[in-house]
């Protein structure tokens, strides 16, 4: 049987059982939201040439959430039996009826819901083929290998290839479904001189098999990675521009995220809390979330609770436009639900219409951060502390390389000292940027 087939008979199973779910809650409760997420998939491991893992997975969960006036209970599991059905409601039941009453939950406004899920061209199936997936990974990192003779070990080169199958209903009459497919590679190599041993990785991703970069070609990237970074060196502490590869320049951005979260905003615990509509970035700067990307890793027509996804501006011309609100935050701050339960779609950021090396030119001297490390980013204070590797910069050009630093600041000054970012977008995440220049942040090194 053909994976299209299978995948449209277990979308069908997952269908009915979510209607069997909804049927058997009719007389039990008034308010029901039921979710189904499957993925079935493969991954595969190869270093040195050697397989070293192979999986396949079929893993899916029931979520059933009840509400009883307005007390909540939810329950979860992998069993899709009638009976099995049958205990989980009457588990999330009784969790409801024990539960403390808050006036603020509940289903969301019937208005904001999906009815008619749209298509986003989401769904690219590849025949499961074990051989070409192993074939991926070996060409990687052969490709590594043949680069240069310094690259002396692997830490691994990995293939994945899944497909999610959502499906949501609720007692609003919302039943809903849409399927997606997801593969990467990824490629991690060691390279190592007289003085030093170094890693680095990369990796690509997409919707369809065919959009990956070929194998040899990821291979040859990350063997120029890892190669650059011989021969690091430790600088002294200081105050210097910083400039974010558009590789981790999606991480940036993600501390936005947290802070206008509903939940963050209603407990008070984000450094934003009176910013919204408020200029907290240069005027020139744009956010964009669009759920609606064809072919979009971030791409979805409902969120976690049947609300219809939109587009809208985060950020406009450096203006805080919204905050992210599921249905109980947005009630908690009397305003509606922005579709965001669940996380954020494909944010979408402006850039200068400047490349990558006019960025450096325009820095002359700094750093350019390509990695970074820690979790020392506090949302209540908007202080930022990281670990961090890159390149010290000298005339607009890449000088050597450097390790064992880490930057600091403040979130606000730092989005507000945003120089330029440039048109290298990475679009292998839900926040899709180019490399983004900074007037200034601390940099502690060596003591001088």
């Amino acid at each position: 049987m053909s994976l299209i087939k299978e995948i449209e008979i277990e979308e069908s199973l997952l269908v009915n059982t979510v209607k069997k779910t909804l049927q058997l809650a009719f007389n039990q409760t008034t308010a029901i939201e039921v979710f189904i997420k499957k993925t079935i998939g493969i991954s595969v491991n190869i270093r040195n040439g050697t397989l070293e893992n192979v999986a396949f997975n079929s893993d899916g969960a029931l979520f059933i959430t009840v509400y009883n006036k307005f007390s909540k209970g939810s329950v979860s599991s992998k069993d899709f039996s009638v009976n099995g059905i049958k205990k989980m409601l009457e588990m999330a039941i009784n969790i409801s009826k024990y539960s403390s009453s808050d006036f603020f939950s509940g289903l969301p406004d019937i208005k904001l819901l999906c009815f008619h899920a749209m298509n986003l061209d989401l769904f690219h199936p590849w025949e499961f083929n074990l051989e070409n997936a192993i074939k991926f990974c070996v060409l990687s990192e052969k490709e590594s290998f043949k680069f240069d003779k310094r690259i002396i070990n692997s830490e691994g080169s990995f293939f994945n290839s899944h497909v999610t199958i959502n499906v949501f209903g609720n007692s609003l009459g919302v039943l809903e479904k849409y399927k997606s497919t997801r593969y990467s590679i990824y490629n991690c190599m060691i390279a190592q001189d007289k003085n030093s041993m170094q890693r680095d990785f990369d990796y690509s991703i997409s919707r369809k098999i065919n959009d990956l970069e070929p194998p040899e070609t990821l291979g040859k990237k990350t063997a120029k990675r890892v190669i650059s970074r011989l021969g690091s060196r430790k600088i002294n502490t200081m105050k210097s521009p910083v400039m974010f590869s558009a590789e981790i320049s999606h991480v940036f951005f993600s501390h936005l995220v947290s802070a206008i979260s509903g939940d963050n905003v209603y407990q008070k615990s984000t450094f934003l809390i009176n910013n919204l509509k408020t200029k907290i970035f240069p005027n020139w700067l744009n956010i964009k979330e669009n759920p609606h990307l064809k072919k979009g890793l971030g791409s979805k027509p409902f969120d976690n609770e049947g609300v219809s996804t939109n587009s809208k501006y985060i950020i406009q011309n450096g203006i805080l436009q919204t905050w992210l609100l599921n249905s109980y935050n947005a009630r908690k701050l009397q305003l509606k639900s922005t579709g965001n339960c669940g996380g954020i779609y494909n944010w979408l950021v402006s850039n200068n219409n400047i490349s990558f090396e006019e960025l450096l030119k325009k820095m002359n001297k700094g750093i350019l951060i390509t990695e970074l490390m820690g979790q020392g980013v506090d949302i209540v204070s908007g202080n930022y502390s990281r670990g961090a590797v890159g390149f010290w910069i000298e005339n607009g050009k890449i000088s050597y390389p450097v390790n064992e630093i880490t930057i600091s600041g403040n979130l606000k000054n730092m989005w507000n000292d945003i120089l330029g970012i440039s048109t290298d977008i990475d679009t292998r995440n839900n926040i899709q940027c180019g490399s983004i220049l900074l007037s200034e942040m601390q940099i502690s090194g060596i003591s001088s």
